[in-house]
């Protein structure tokens, strides 16, 4: 994300905005990790996304996607705790870059199970 002002260029690279949505996930209860997967090298390379573990971001002029790649603590309810991981991302994205957050797409991978 590249922005113009009186007093020169503003740069945000998309590693920063993966990294702003890794943490805000992570912060949200419920969520146990970020789920990576083989892919995401490949995606990098040849999609020209970005792939922080399991965060895939895509910047469109001052437009943002964002997928999460996540493993969710067993017994949790799997459709609030997305509702409120969708929404604390988008929030700390949009009040850190300026960027509009138009998706947040969830892909719960996997669950984690404490014995």
């Amino acid at each position: 994300m590249s922005k113009k002002t009186s007093y020169g260029l503003i740069r945000i690279s998309n590693d920063v905005i993966s990294t702003i949505a890794g943490i805000a996930a992570l912060a949200t209860p419920g969520i146990a990790s970020m789920s990576g997967s083989i892919s995401e090298g490949l995606t990098k390379r040849f999609r020209g996304k970005n792939a922080i573990k399991g965060v895939f971001v895509e910047v469109l002029e001052s437009e943002a996607t964002i997928n999460l790649h996540v493993i969710v603590n067993y017994r949790t309810n799997i459709q609030a705790v997305s509702r409120e991981l969708q929404e604390n991302v988008r929030e700390s994205v949009e009040n850190m870059t300026g960027l509009r957050v138009v998706n947040v797409n969830v892909i719960v991978e996997s669950l984690l199970i404490e014995l």
